[in-house]
């Protein structure tokens, strides 16, 4: 069963390259904050780099202006993360994380088996909005959609 609104978050280790490899556990990632950590199923896959990263970026400043971080996640490594990043523009602020073995994305129980694509396990597409570690958002895209975790709409349905 996945991760629901009102549910804490669990603990895994996520990586990403600021001047070197570095890895950040979730209760560091959220605690003490509110952020929206926005998954695809892999860096530089169509929808992933035509639409849903560039949303985030585009409405950065907006989600910032509330007060919410904002983070980009796959199930790739932190080299892969880094080079989508740098090529997209990523804002300064905006962390790519790495679930290279796909902990995190287990732990909440939105795992995709693209295997029959070469691609072995990969996470759903999903939003999530979380303070202070717990879940007051979620937003997961039926297969093959990209609609309602996108930057638009997350910010539309953002919690009061």
């Amino acid at each position: 069963m996945s991760i629901q609104v009102g549910q804490h978050l669990p603990e895994a280790v996520l990586q990403y390259i600021d001047n070197g490899v570095h890895r950040i556990d979730t209760h560091s990632l959220f605690g003490g904050r509110k952020l929206v950590l926005f998954s695809v199923p892999g860096a530089f896959t169509p929808t992933c780099s035509e639409r849903h990263l560039p949303g985030f970026i585009q409405h950065f400043d907006a989600f910032r202006a509330k007060g919410i971080e904002v983070a980009c996640m796959a199930v790739n490594d932190a080299f892969v993360m880094q080079a989508w990043g740098n090529s997209q523009g990523v804002p300064q602020g905006m962390k790519m994380l790495a679930d290279g073995n796909a902990d995190f994305t287990r732990a909440l129980g939105l795992e995709l088996d693209a295997s029959g694509y070469g691609m072995g396990v990969r996470s759903k597409r999903f939003a999530l909005y979380a303070e202070n570690e717990i879940v007051r958002g979620l937003w997961v895209e039926a297969p093959g959609e990209y609609r309602v975790s996108s930057a638009e709409n997350v910010l539309a349905n953002l919690p009061a």
